[in-house]
């Protein structure tokens, strides 16, 4: 009798522990990788920039995910001229299995400079891409606006989608926004302007300790936002940018986020997600999460939109910025 009650028991717990299991949300997240072939490229000079650059790729293959970058092809000249090494970062992005897609040619704001001259700098952002994804078959297929500023009213941004579309261009949302280019920033900032190597070393460990408890509580947020608007979780897009943090610190931020329960899938896979068929309610100027355009378009209270995690003072005095 008792053998007989201790595996009613047992089974009832193997079913419990099953409906757990089935009750838990599948979360799901695509990477994606912004201003190839490097952040501030055309801004400043990179310290050690070929052994920077192979230490991101090699630590992205290290994590074992599947990535699209975004190439601002500005960044491969030096005084009007592409520079073959730096033509030579993308090809080695492309052989190493990721995708390559178009950011404009100089990073332009599209609420800036007006629809016609943005549409003329993707062009002008796809004139080396093109020629190298052809060499291995392939054609570039994904755009990702800088700023994320993707037209202030639905005629504008409907306009634009038809240019993309002629041009064989899906757009690249993002759902997890962030700061991280701050954080880039103050890192960089730190490497240029710190002579004491052990302040230094200090500083840039402290921003390292920093960077992914800030990127997975924005993960998190917007994890929360995503369940709260669309009652389940939508399979994420976060955005970082190619610079010497993501180097030291993408493989424990996909670490992390693994140990969150998330899965990194293809961009492609992400957006077969029906949230992303959701309408854009955003007019404004700035760029946002792809969610709360979502939410904008059902009229969300502002209380929706409230407690995003944001950027440290310390960081922000580091980075030698007054506000996000």
């Amino acid at each position: 009798m008792r053998k007989g009650f201790f595996r009613w028991g047992v089974l009832a717990l193997l079913c419990l522990a099953g409906i757990a299991h089935a009750a838990e949300p599948e979360r799901r997240i695509a990477l994606t990788i912004d201003d190839l072939p490097w952040q501030r490229l055309d801004e400043r000079a990179e310290p050690a920039l070929a052994a920077r650059h192979a230490q991101l790729i090699a630590a992205l293959k290290q994590a074992d995910v599947p990535v699209v970058g975004f190439v601002n092809e500005v960044k491969l000249e030096v005084d009007g001229r592409v520079q073959p090494a730096r033509v030579q970062m993308l090809r080695d992005w492309r052989d190493a299995g990721f995708e390559l897609g178009n950011h404009t040619f100089g990073h332009v704001d599209l609420h800036a400079i007006g629809l016609a001259a943005y549409e003329q700098d993707i062009l002008r952002g796809e004139v080396t891409l093109r020629p190298l994804l052809a060499e291995t078959g392939q054609a570039p297929r994904w755009f990702r606006h800088p700023y994320l500023r993707a037209g202030q009213s639905p005629e504008e941004r409907a306009a634009l989608g038809v240019f993309l579309q002629q041009h064989g261009y899906r757009i690249a949302p993002v759902t997890v926004d962030n700061s991280e280019w701050i954080w880039a920033f103050a890192y960089d900032r730190v490497r240029d302007t710190e002579t004491d190597p052990v302040a230094r070393e200090a500083r840039l460990r402290q921003l390292r300790r920093g960077y992914v408890p800030y990127m997975l509580n924005k993960l998190d947020y917007y994890e929360q936002q995503g369940q709260q608007l669309l009652g389940r979780l939508p399979a994420q897009v976060w955005l970082i940018h190619a610079n010497a943090l993501s180097a030291d610190c993408v493989e424990e931020l996909v670490a992390a986020t693994r140990r969150r329960g998330y899965r990194f899938i293809t961009l492609e896979a992400a957006l077969q997600d029906p949230a992303y068929q959701h309408a854009d309610g955003y007019n404004g100027a700035g760029g946002i999460s792809w969610i709360q355009r979502w939410a904008m378009a059902e009229g969300k209270p502002k209380a929706f939109y409230a407690g995003e995690p944001q950027v440290p003072a310390w960081v922000m005095t580091l980075a030698g910025l007054e506000a996000e």
